[in-house]
């Protein structure tokens, strides 16, 4: 019966959701929408003072001439530095190579014969939450290649989908090892602690002991979620008539193609370790961090696919020369065209969203509004977790989020007596809950597309609906995870206490 409840609100959302016009049309509406907003927002003289930098941020309209002007003169620069733009674009370009000689294919068909059925989802999920390590790589990378993986051991490749773009999103507050977010997140709250307790340190490690802990969590309720609710909603797969998604050669020469492709990646690997390990390596920084590193991760990966794509494809024969391998390149940028056409829009909806203030003005007031309240405990920590999923919605950096949320929940919170480190925490739970429900997610647009070169007609209606449970369990199964936290005063990492003396 609460199968049946769940299926019948899932499709409610989903009918709805695809009654929209086209996601392009939708996001231009959204701009109008936006546009008058913000004229009646400026008019009626709309600010907050930013807790942080004392400023008054006020309301910009952006029917002004100023602001048309501006859009105007910057419309090429805002598209191009779209931050997801060229990073999905680059990363596709080599991944569609590798696709269309056929490795991808073999290479996932070899791996699900030898893993046992039961964990492709957890290990898909598992590998999802780590790619924060790569920062956004993981949203470029592993999202499509979920999909073929389910298609190779014969499952909706949907659902494969799904289930990595929710653990790519989880992984950001919740990983084995410290990421870059952690780093982030860390700097941001010491300054603010410092504005009530100077000489206040947050480590980067501030949240180390929770986070780790939420990948088992993670794991195993995203396994439930994809096996009880999203895989049986969407049953088995059927592609169109005449498509092939995953391309593979001949078994004859797929070992060889697979050695050669096994070779070049062992002695691309050592390539980049020579360009890493050592002292004074080029991915290196001046002191002596893996920063470079860090960020030519997507470059890395397009050479990696690229490079033993190519070598598989000589292989096995379905490269021949230079013009098969140009006309795969150019095939899966082709593929890609309605990605830029939604990246295009959806990249000036964000930037006027920006420009208009709306997004800090809504995240301010909110703050304020709560700390009024005069809730203590777990009841404050799920009403801030709670503020915070919702005002993910319309802000998806989670640095732009914190950098307005901090200045006043830190200091509210280590008035009531709780640490710099546990607000952080709350926060970071409730950042990642509502990253895939949001088409204002940056990498939404590309999910989208994604998900339908499997299903043609799916949109933005049935994208949100299949990613709800997800969300809902991952919120849920995080915010127990906390209170438990919370209650039995568990340390949140080394040397982190719960609580202010």
């Amino acid at each position: 019966m609460q199968q049946g409840l769940m299926d019948r609100m899932l499709n409610s959302i989903e009918r709805v959701g695809n009654r929209l016009p086209d996601p392009v049309t939708l996001f231009i509406i959204l701009i109008a929408i936006l546009l008058l907003t913000s004229a009646a927002a400026a008019f009626f003289g709309l600010s907050a003072q930013n807790p942080m930098t004392g400023q008054t941020i006020t309301a910009v309209n952006l029917l002004s001439g100023d602001q048309i002007r501006r859009l105007l003169v910057e419309m090429p620069q805002i598209f191009a530095s779209f931050p997801p733009l060229a990073t999905v674009l680059l990363a596709m370009l080599g991944v569609g190579i590798a696709e269309r000689s056929g490795l991808i294919g073999t290479a996932l068909s070899t791996f699900v014969r030898r893993i046992p059925a039961s964990f492709l989802t957890p290990a898909l999920l598992f590998a999802g939450i780590m790619s924060s390590l790569a920062a956004d790589a993981g949203y470029v990378i592993l999202i499509p290649l979920g999909g073929l993986l389910f298609l190779s051991a014969g499952r909706n490749p949907i659902v494969g989908i799904a289930a990595t773009f929710a653990a790519v999103s989880a992984g950001f507050s919740a990983n084995l090892l410290l990421t870059p977010m952690d780093a982030l997140m860390s700097g941001i709250t010491q300054d603010v602690a410092q504005i009530i307790t100077p000489g206040y340190t947050v480590s980067i490690a501030a949240n180390y002991y929770l986070m780790a802990a939420l990948v088992v969590v993670f794991v195993a309720v995203g396994t439930a979620v994809t096996h009880f609710i999203i895989e049986p909603r969407f049953g088995h797969y059927t592609p169109p008539e005449g498509v092939t998604h995953v391309e593979q050669a001949d078994q004859e020469n797929s070992p060889r193609g697979l050695r050669w492709a096994a070779w070049t990646g062992l002695v691309f690997l050592i390539i980049v370790a020579a360009l890493t390990i050592p002292n004074n390596a080029v991915l290196r920084a001046e002191d002596g961090s893996l920063e470079p590193f860090f960020k030519s991760l997507v470059s890395i990966l397009f050479f990696g696919f690229l490079s033993t794509g190519l070598a598989y494809g000589i292989g096995v024969g379905t490269i021949r020369n230079d013009r098969d391998a140009v006309a795969m390149a150019g095939k899966s940028m082709s593929d890609m065209g309605l990605y830029i056409v939604l990246a295009f829009i959806a990249a000036h909806f964000i930037a006027l969203f920006n420009w208009s203030n709306l997004g800090a003005l809504l995240s301010i007031s909110a703050a304020s509004g709560l700390q009024t309240i005069g809730l203590t405990g777990v009841a404050l920590a799920i009403c801030l977790i709670l503020l915070v999923g919702f005002i993910n919605l319309f802000i998806g950096s989670a640095s732009a989020k914190w950098a307005l949320l901090a200045p006043t929940f830190v200091p509210m919170m280590i008035l009531l007596g709780y640490s710099p480190e546990l607000t952080q925490a709350i926060y970071r739970i409730g950042d990642a809950y509502s990253n895939i429900i949001t088409p204002l997610m940056p990498y939404f647009p590309m999910v989208l597309v994604f998900t339908q070169r499997y299903a043609p007609n799916i949109g933005i209606g049935g994208v949100v609906a299949m990613m709800i449970p997800y969300s809902i369990a991952f919120g849920v199964a995080s915010t127990a995870m906390l209170m438990l936290w919370m209650v039995l005063d568990i340390p949140l990492g080394p040397d982190v206490l719960m609580y202010v003396h």
